[in-house]
């Protein structure tokens, strides 16, 4: 069995200065948001082998604050190529990972993440807002099977659902 978590990057703040959309940071409210969906996988001990993460610095900042949060470890990779995106790029990076990795955590934009969730999936309209988190399944053997239609979406997680549950972590 083969997870892929998809995490939209936090919030981020466009009344930061910046110079490139590539640039823009997170706000205090995107920094709380990816520390709580950190803790969250750790509580439900979903943590992943593997991160790839957009080298966007929202991005990028997402996962560090997740995992120092969550107090768990993994490889990174950090990549251009999911930042401006599609489903397709995505898939054929997903499709040439090798190992024993079996959880991946992939860490991007909109409107790529719900496109990519829902095609992986098969359909249907699946909406990652940000900080979204959601755990798609594939009985499969290895990265190379993987593929559109295939998945399993497990659930989908946001900030404001554990809040409203009384489960922020």
């Amino acid at each position: 069995m083969k997870r892929i978590y998809l995490l939209r990057h936090a919030k981020s703040d466009w009344e930061a200065d910046y110079e490139a959309d590539h640039e823009r940071p997170l706000n205090k409210r995107g920094r709380g948001a990816a520390q709580q969906m950190g803790r969250f996988l750790t509580v439900v001990g979903q943590t992943p082998d593997l991160v790839v993460t957009s080298s966007a610095v929202r991005a990028a900042d997402t996962v560090e604050l997740a995992m120092s949060a969550g107090s768990w470890s993994c490889p990174v990779e950090v990549t251009r190529d999911l930042y401006a995106s599609s489903p397709s790029a995505v898939m054929h990076l997903v499709q040439t990972f090798a190992g024993s990795h079996d959880r991946l955590l992939l860490v991007g934009h909109e409107p790529t993440w719900s496109e990519l969730a829902s095609a992986l999936i098969g359909g249907g309209h699946v909406r990652l807002p940000t900080a979204a988190l959601a755990r798609i399944d594939f009985d499969v053997e290895g990265w190379a099977e993987v593929e559109f239609g295939a998945g399993i979406l497990t659930w989908v997680v946001t900030p404001k659902l554990l809040t409203r549950l009384g489960l922020a972590v």
